[in-house]
């Protein structure tokens, strides 16, 4: 493993710590406040757990959390993008999945993501004992220099952090995106931000009958069978109901639900009008056979080989599915 040193360039002062008093409720600690954490180096890092962007940081915050635990604390700030990451059943339950053990300012009415002026997902604040915010990091990257902030900021008061820097393991939605290969953007099935749409005779918030156009063009995406788009998702109202998506990424990803919690709808997918084989994501076999049985992310794709251009499609087998939201990596 290799080591680094710590660092002694200056680092700016961006402002101080505004608190958490907006916060609509916390996991994993009781309510923190800037006082509380004086003499500690603080990271916060808002987060909403169905973001593509910010799982792929997660190995990372986790794994400083746990090396520098003596002297550094981790708040994450979930603020929801969609209505169900509002539902704190929904946090709870991903935050156990995704082993985020620190502490959780649930900020469901953006009170924080006000109090900081923020605008991103992931969006990172790298504090100093005295509650000054010394480096900040949006979106994806820049993980080596943040670890830098960390160790310096930690030594400033006296902090040994060795030589080693945290050691980072990479699973699932955590792998790194294949940026040489991502050619696809995120992409909303609600009528709010949808963009690419090719289906014809377009209806908001109407049930309507839609059909795939030949061909689709790279980074169109389009209904087939009965649907309603709303301003945030696209609703399939019968069986066999379709969404298709040309695309040029190792990885499909779709934020998507069941109307309701407890509900299971399964799904079936394909790739060029075949099972997905070994190309298969987490959440489904090699026959592309799925369940919707949470409000959340789910990987349907993640390629072996080459990356091309390639038609996706998903088949609800069940009327209710919500689909939110394409990502890719």
């Amino acid at each position: 493993m290799r080591a680094f040193s710590t660092g002694t360039a200056p680092l700016p002062v961006e402002g101080h710590v505004p608190g958490f008093d907006a916060a609509t409720g916390w996991l994993n600690s009781e309510p923190l406040t800037p006082e509380g954490l004086r003499g500690k180096v603080v990271l916060v890092d808002f987060w909403t757990y169905t973001c593509i962007n910010w799982l792929r940081t997660l190995a990372y915050v986790r794994a400083w959390s746990e090396r520098y635990a003596n002297g550094l604390v981790v708040v994450g700030v979930h603020t929801p993008e969609f209505p169900f990451e509002r539902d704190v059943d929904n946090v709870r339950e991903a935050a156990k999945e995704m082993d985020v053990e620190y502490p959780i300012a649930l900020d469901s009415d953006y009170g924080v993501w006000r109090a900081f002026d923020n605008h991103y997902w992931p969006a990172a604040y790298i504090a100093d004992a005295g509650g000054r915010i010394r480096h900040h990091q949006f979106g994806e990257g820049g993980y080596d220099e943040c670890e830098r902030v960390i160790r310096q900021l930690l030594a400033d008061v006296g902090h040994d952090v060795g030589d080693d820097p945290a050691s980072i393991a990479l699973h699932g939605f955590e792998v790194q995106a294949d940026w040489a290969n991502l050619m696809s953007p995120e992409t909303y099935l609600g009528y709010e931000q949808a963009q690419s749409f090719a289906s014809p005779g377009f209806a908001p918030d109407e049930a309507r009958t839609y059909v795939v156009p030949e061909p689709l063009s790279l980074n169109e995406w389009a209904l087939s069978g009965d649907w309603t788009i709303t301003s945030r998702a696209s609703v399939v109202n019968e069986a066999d109901g379709r969404v298709a998506f040309r695309f040029h990424a190792r990885d499909v990803n779709l934020v998507m639900g069941p109307p309701k919690r407890g509900a299971s709808l399964p799904f079936r997918v394909l790739v060029d009008g075949e099972p997905p084989g070994a190309d298969h994501g987490l959440d489904v076999d090699e026959q592309g056979n799925g369940t919707v049985a949470q409000q959340r992310l789910y990987q349907l794709v993640r390629q072996q080989g080459s990356i091309r251009d390639r038609t996706f499609e998903i088949a609800f087998l069940a009327p209710g599915a919500e689909a939110y939201c394409f990502t890719f990596g």
